[in-house]
């Protein structure tokens, strides 16, 4: 769920480096489940940029880094079986533009 959104590009080698691809996914609410999967569900950003940080400090350095990535912060507060059956929908198949992938629902 964290590398499937409509707004997340995928790239091939020629587009590829560390942080494009690290910023390929979204931060996500599993409500009481963050818990359970120690902030790695809503703090998923900050893993795929800094994946040595401990989960107990990832809500911290989330916070911080946030202002500093911008528009390329991407966060999704739909409720996660909601997004799950939209993405589901959405997010069919792929289509390529210049190296990029993106998701796409039509034809």
């Amino acid at each position: 769920m964290h590398h499937t959104h409509s707004s997340l590009p995928h790239y091939d080698s020629s587009e590829w480096d560390y942080l494009r691809g690290a910023l390929a996914t979204v931060d996500r609410d599993y409500g009481v489940l963050n818990n359970v999967f120690h902030n790695v569900t809503d703090t998923h950003v900050l893993h795929h940029i800094f994946s040595y940080i401990s989960h107990y400090h990832a809500m911290e350095a989330t916070k911080a880094i946030k202002p500093l990535l911008g528009e390329y912060y991407k966060f999704d507060d739909t409720p996660i079986l909601k997004a799950m059956w939209r993405d589901t929908k959405e997010c069919i198949f792929v289509e390529k533009d210049k190296g990029v992938y993106w998701y796409k629902n039509k034809l």
